[in-house]
């Protein structure tokens, strides 16, 4: 991600519990950042600068957002009675600058439905344009489309789930256990609890989505043996 240029990327901090820095990946300097409801909050204690702040603003700090509408933030309020959660809206507002990449910034905490909706989410067919990662706490989730290259330290835990309908042709590199031109049905456990061997790995699909989840957590195969 530190290769893309600012235009190429825009990131939205969405609410749930805060995310350490220490687990975000590098970005551009000027990326456009979009703020849901009380990620307004999360952007600014990541030091962020709000060039959009969107949603029904039913969980945000009144002081947070009186702040980046002084500094110039577009607000976009929306009822709490919706069709949409906040991070939809705010993916979508982030579409309108045609970026190649979107980063969402948190989402997980509190609520199993919500963190389940946003997993959906991210690998919505409306969004099959762009390159979408999130980091929700320890955790990365990455969507893959076509390819994708993974990093991460050596036994980092890798779970690959399909969503909305099966993938086909899944080929792994630089996993403990390999896939060679097989398939993920929604539902299948087949693809939970897999390992980096080195720092990258790369996964490829020929049909379907699938999204990657990186924990944040070291597999057996690679803990360091107690004894």
């Amino acid at each position: 991600m530190a290769a893309l240029d600012a235009g190429n990327i825009v990131i939205v901090v969405t609410g749930g519990d805060p995310v350490d820095p220490a687990h975000l990946p590098d970005w551009p300097a000027g990326a456009v950042v979009i703020a849901a409801d009380s990620g307004i909050d999360r952007a600014l204690e990541l030091g962020l600068s709000v060039d959009v702040a969107i949603g029904d603003f039913d969980s945000v700090r009144p002081g947070s957002l009186r702040r980046v509408t002084s500094d110039g933030a577009t607000v976009e309020p929306h009822p709490t009675a919706k069709d949409a959660t906040d991070l939809e809206l705010a993916i979508d507002a982030a579409l309108r600058y045609e970026p190649s990449h979107v980063l969402v910034i948190g989402g997980h905490g509190g609520r199993l439905d919500h963190l389940l909706a946003n997993a959906l989410l991210l690998a919505a067919p409306a969004y099959a344009a762009v390159t979408m990662v999130a980091q929700m706490g320890p955790a990365r989730v990455t969507v893959i489309r076509h390819h994708m290259t993974l990093t991460g330290p050596v036994g980092d835990l890798v779970t690959l789930l399909a969503l909305h309908g099966g993938a086909s042709g899944v080929r792994t590199e630089g996993l403990v256990y390999p896939l060679r031109d097989e398939a993920l049905l929604p539902g299948s456990t087949r693809g939970v609890s897999n390992e980096l061997i080195s720092g990258t790995a790369s996964v490829s699909i020929a049909t379907g989505v699938v999204v990657a989840v990186q924990p944040g957590q070291i597999g057996t195969h690679h803990q360091m043996d107690p004894a």
